[in-house]
């Protein structure tokens, strides 16, 4: 189950981090992310932040608004409490408090009386539509100005009647009173009439006052566009709406209740999505309240949100233009690298990257140039040593086809120097019977299937039957001398390597030479890993140009070189080829003092360190 469990993650963390995707395509997803997300944090945080400082300041520039209309209201209604009170502590409401019975005759002066009281105070007045006094034992007395008066009966049916105080404050309300042609909306202030000798309610005074005073001071409330101020009375019905025909009516908000309840504060009115903000008068008993809708109100915030919106874009732009500029100068060494690669691939390896710069791509960069030279240069020695091994073999099936070609019947020419020789020593020709014999052996050196190395001792006898053969030849004004240490003798050498070399000096060292010469063998040690043998004869010498010449042909690898000195250059290759580089021949040489040649070799103990070969794997030359 775990191990599911990590395939899945595996998965969804590869095409979450689009490991198959192409670099570019990360680069550039990835420098989306780093722009589009932190600016979309830091735009939403600030969106959110600016929504809830303009509700704030929405709230706090209509609660600074509602208090000055409250303020101005109440001191406007003030001056009617005020006259109010004046007229209930006037003499004559106070004769009829203290009467209390009035005869039949007696309450039309007092309705007269009272009915003047009321004229005088409402023509004090402008604003005051009308005052009603309506007693329980008396027919109601009001202002003659053409409203009908509505008799106790009806009154009591109003929302608003129970809720008049007892204790002798007042109650303000909104309602519209009845004229002769048409309903007239009125603020009527309404108090209950208390008996201050007997503390009984006999009626109530009510005191209407023109509504276009208190719409004249709503209208010129101001916010938004169709922001609009609205007074709700203590149970919730409109006491001011812009719209008059909802006067008296209840609002319609969410939480009215808890609005009502609350003295200050702010809500949404999902019904009609507007911002409310409402504060309560405790000396009216009325609640004002301002309502935005939500959508102007949000309009700063939208405006925030969509400058956040564009900003996020044309910044994302920006940000992709410069990334794919950006992408492009890491991509194209890549791709550029890339495509020398495939190069490689083929084998093409003469051409390099250009190096752009010096950050990671350009070390990369370098570092794939020199990988390539260096592979260069191995595939060059690779291929120079197979050319060796090439050249050797073309000349060992050379040297093969020779000796087979030299074959012909070798039981007859060893059988035909076997009979010299035994007609020597009958005829007691000594020398003669030493040269068969000494030939006879040579040739079958020649013959004899062996390894490519052999000691030193038996490519040394070799050389001094070879020498004798020649000082017959040259009636013994050839000498020779072998100067070998006994730990040569057992050291290991390339077969055919020595003779040919004695060959060399006996041809061009010796048989110019008129007089006496003599060729000799030494050798010494080098090192611990090698020694050299020097054949050296005392001839005329070689000239400078020569010498240099052929030094020159020793050390070229082309198989092809070597000119007239193919024997020398043979010995030297096979040398090189079986003990790697360092070792094989050399030529010092001064005309009249004769010439020296060195071979140098590696010692036994080391032969299995040399190439590889059945000799061995390279020695380190010190």
């Amino acid at each position: 189950m775990q191990i599911k469990w990590q395939i899945g993650m595996n998965i969804v963390l590869r095409y979450l981090f689009l490991k198959d995707q192409s670099l570019i395509t990360k680069l550039l997803v990835f420098s989306g992310l780093l722009v589009v997300v932190p600016m979309v944090t830091v735009g939403s945080i600030s969106y959110l932040r600016s929504s809830q400082v303009l509700e704030q300041e929405a709230g706090d520039y209509s609660w600074q608004i509602i208090e000055q209309v409250k303020s101005h209201i109440e001191y406007y209604v003030l001056d009617f409490e005020i006259g109010t009170l004046k007229m209930i502590n006037h003499p004559d409401m106070g004769s009829f408090m203290r009467k209390g019975i009035w005869e039949e005759g007696e309450k039309t002066s007092i309705r007269n009386s009272l009915q003047t009281l009321l004229n005088n105070t409402s023509y004090s007045r402008s604003d005051i539509s009308g005052i009603t006094i309506i007693l329980d034992n008396m027919e109601p007395v009001a202002t003659s100005f053409g409203k009908s008066i509505e008799p106790m009966a009806d009154l009591s049916q109003e929302y608003w009647y129970k809720s008049v105080p007892t204790n002798g404050e007042d109650l303000l309300v909104s309602r519209f009173v009845k004229l002769q042609d048409r309903n007239e909306p009125v603020i009527s202030i309404i108090k209950k009439l208390v008996n201050p000798y007997t503390l009984e309610s006999f009626g109530l005074i009510i005191t209407d006052v023109n509504f276009r005073r208190l719409k004249d001071i709503a209208d010129k409330v101001i916010i938004g566009r169709t922001g609009a101020m609205y007074i709700l009375d203590s149970q919730g019905h409109y006491v001011y709406h812009p719209d008059v025909n909802e006067i008296g009516k209840k609002a319609s908000i969410d939480n009215l209740t808890e609005m009502l309840k609350q003295g200050k504060g702010t809500l949404i009115n999902e019904k009609k999505d507007e911002f409310v903000t409402y504060s309560k008068s405790q000396f009216l008993g009325w609640t004002l309240y301002m309502a935005v809708p939500y959508s102007e109100l949000s309009q700063g915030t939208g405006y925030i949100g969509n400058t956040i919106v564009w900003t996020t874009i044309i910044t994302l732009c920006i940000a992709y233009i410069f990334g794919v500029g950006f992408a492009s100068s890491i991509i194209r060494p890549i791709r550029n690298l890339q495509h020398f690669m495939k190069k490689v691939e083929i084998g093409v390896f003469s051409q390099k990257v250009a190096v752009e710069s010096r950050d990671e791509i350009g070390m990369l960069t370098n570092g794939f140039n020199k990988m390539v030279e260096k592979l260069k240069n191995l595939l060059e020695e690779i291929y120079f040593s197979k050319l060796k091994e090439t050249e050797m073999s073309l000349r060992q099936k050379e040297t093969e086809l020779k000796v087979l070609q030299s074959q012909v019947n070798p039981h007859f020419l060893f059988n035909s120097l076997e009979t010299i020789r035994g007609m020597s020593l009958e005829y007691e020709k000594e020398d003669i019977a030493d040269m068969a014999l000494s030939l006879a052996k040579l040739l079958r050196y020649n013959l004899k299937e062996t390894s490519q190395l052999v000691t030193v001792k038996e490519e040394l006898s070799v050389c001094k039957r070879y020498l004798r053969i020649q000082k017959y030849r040259f009636d013994n004004k050839l000498e020779y001398d072998f100067d070998m240490p006994d730990w040569v003798l057992e050291q290991k050498i390339v077969k055919f390597s020595l003779q040919p070399i004695v060959e060399n000096c006996v041809i061009h060292g010796i048989e110019p030479n008129l007089g006496t010469a003599k060729i000799s063998i030494s050798a010494t040690s080098q090192s611990d890993h090698s020694f050299q043998i020097t054949v050296s004869d005392s001839g005329a010498g070689i000239e400078q140009e020569l010498l240099r010449s052929i030094n020159e042909d020793l050390q070229q690898k082309d198989i092809l070189s070597g000119g007239s000195h193919i024997g020398i250059i043979n010995v030297h290759r096979r040398i090189e080829l079986l003990c790697g580089e360092g070792y094989g021949l050399f030529i010092e040489s001064k005309q009249g003092k004769g010439t020296s040649v060195n071979i140098k070799l590696p010692k036994s103990e080391y032969w299995d360190r040399l190439n590889n070969k059945e000799c061995a794997t390279t020695v380190e030359i010190q």
